[in-house]
């Protein structure tokens, strides 16, 4: 491993910038529209993100194959994936959004099961019992039609972004990462922003009724959240064990949730707290297992990408 401290300081990034990002959210889409806030975040990161590329002499040149695929990602994972979490999070508190993206590791299991991969039992269960947990948040969540449409986009956001990334492996991507990341957060802006367009938030926009709040919430999600985060991630995957690494998955849905209530004072009741400690030991369970069992060649568990993690 390498230094003690450099590993620390790039994990507690992830942890930290990352179940941020729920909140920022939240604070974004109370004066900006969801869907162009979202397209214009990604475009600034993925703009910055190719300007650095350039500059360190890395070429965005890749084949029609390697940009569809790229494309394909970036729809699933950030368009339909955090963009629809972006809307969603105008009619839900930002703690039960993270909540419900923590089960995206155990939706991805279920794919595998489906696909008849080889999946430990221990693994089934924890899926089983993270279910329970998400059944606990969403259901009695449903006591009005805005709070209930904001559950079923976060749920179908999710879904998106665990089929993304149970295909990511499976497409023909660009082999330098961030190369394909800029690709992905481009065609993510692009639909976006159409689709904010579409939808009549162009029309609606009133640059006067923006407050500094929502700004820097969003400059914050564009430049920390994605570009800072991504960074921190991607050196984690170089240099530190696998094992260390995907801990974010359990760790950034209660750093959001503590953020929720110390930041935005959201309540959380005690079902959605059950729920909430059913899926994150359902993801610690599940993560454990799948960094311990042996698995046949073509059929391991490659560590989830920076982009498929981050709100």
């Amino acid at each position: 491993m390498a230094a003690r401290w450099k590993f620390l300081i790039a994990l507690w990034t992830v942890y930290i910038v990352w179940g941020s990002t729920y909140v920022a959210i939240k604070i974004s889409v109370r004066t900006l529209p969801a869907f162009l806030s979202a397209g214009l975040r990604f475009l600034l990161a993925g703009a910055v993100l190719a300007l650095i590329l350039t500059l360190s002499g890395r070429s965005l040149r890749v084949t029609r194959k390697e940009l569809a695929s790229s494309a394909l990602l970036g729809l699933a994972l950030l368009g339909l994936g955090v963009g629809v979490v972006t809307l969603a999070e105008t009619r839900i508190d930002s703690s039960t959004a993270a909540m419900i993206v923590g089960t995206v590791p155990l939706q991805v299991i279920v794919l595998r099961t489906m696909a008849r991969e080889r999946v430990a039992l221990a693994t089934q269960l924890s899926v089983l019992v993270g279910l329970v947990g998400l059944a606990l948040i969403v259901i009695p969540g449903i006591d009005g039609s805005s709070n209930a449409i904001g559950l079923a986009l976060m749920v179908g956001a999710t879904v998106s972004w665990s089929l993304g990334s149970f295909f990511a492996h499976r497409l023909p991507l660009p082999k330098d990462g961030f190369v394909a990341t800029t690709w992905e957060m481009l065609t993510a802006a692009l639909f976006l922003l159409v689709l904010g367009s579409v939808t009549g938030e162009l029309g609606d926009v009133d640059p006067s009724a923006f407050s500094l709040e929502s700004v820097a919430a969003w400059l914050y999600l564009g430049l920390a959240g994605t570009l800072i985060g991504f960074t921190a991630y991607a050196w984690l995957l170089r240099n530190a064990p696998i094992s260390k690494v995907v801990t974010h998955q359990y760790v950034n849905p209660l750093v959001a949730i503590v953020l929720g209530a110390v930041l935005l004072d959201e309540q959380i009741t005690l079902t959605t707290g059950i729920g909430a400690a059913l899926i994150v030991g359902s993801v610690f369970v599940a993560v454990q297992q799948e960094g311990a069992a042996p698995r046949a060649p073509g059929t391991a568990a490659a560590p989830a990408r920076p982009a498929d993690q981050t709100a």
